[in-house]
């Protein structure tokens, strides 16, 4: 049931500014970092999320329903993104060996490659925006503020190490 008005704990002053500065962080940020692997590699965000995903597991492998968590997509929007990278000849798909039901995406050396090539254009575009335009002790405050907020949103998911 719908709170009413008067349940509504409304923000106040340093509150709604706060959640502003946040709200505008998460619609630019994820824009420039697309920009720039479009621009550079004619790549989204998403995509390169996924060809990294499978460059650091073994035999640069992964269940697609793993995959998605790890990309933090749906199943559906990561099949989608591995048929067009497969298209690319950047990723095959199989049946995973010990269960025929469950899919395994591989990332190609083809696709390993192009990665290779995006990654210091991707790592630059991190590093101005984000990693450089904070202290040591404001990057961890960061983190630990990011993996709090991501337990309530996505309470099953472990946060990154």
């Amino acid at each position: 049931m719908a709170e009413t008005n008067e349940d509504t704990r409304w923000l106040e002053p340093h509150e709604l500014a706060a959640w502003m500065s946040l709200a505008g962080l998460m619609f630019k940020l994820p824009g420039a970092l697309d920009y720039q692997l479009q621009r550079d590699s004619g790549l989204t965000h998403f995509e390169y999320l996924v060809l990294a995903g499978l460059s650091e597991s073994p035999d640069r492998s992964r269940r697609m329903s793993d995959l998605a968590g790890f990309a933090n997509g749906s199943l559906s929007r990561l099949s989608h993104v591995v048929k067009r990278l497969e298209r690319r000849g950047f990723v095959v798909r199989r049946p995973a060996a010990d269960d025929g039901r469950i899919t395994v995406a591989t990332l190609t050396d083809a696709g390993y490659a192009f990665l290779v090539d995006a990654a210091p254009g991707h790592v630059g575009t991190v590093r101005e925006y984000v990693i450089d335009a904070l202290t040591p002790e404001q990057l961890a405050q960061l983190k630990a503020i990011a993996d709090q907020i991501l337990q309530r949103v996505d309470p099953g998911k472990p946060c990154s190490e």
